[in-house]
């Protein structure tokens, strides 16, 4: 058995690489904070989760600006 080594594909920092959302995708964007540059990404369903700035991976969703209240018993 012939062992080749493993070489992980390799990132070109371009900016069109973290651009390959489709928009075609229908549905509301989701807004969220990215965890490196600290830009506000929207992100729809089925995109890829990785910020369009930087490309860094980590993003936080934004809390809503919605009213949520709970009864207390």
């Amino acid at each position: 058995m012939s062992r080749e080594a493993y070489a992980p594909p390799t990132l070109q920092p371009s900016s069109s690489q973290f651009n390959t959302a489709t928009t075609d995708i229908a549905g509301p964007s989701t807004p969220y904070k990215c965890g490196e540059c600290n830009a506000e990404v929207h992100l729809k369903k089925g995109e890829p989760i990785r910020c369009g700035e930087c490309g860094h991976r980590v993003l936080y969703k934004m809390r809503t600006k919605r009213m949520v209240q709970f009864e207390a018993r």
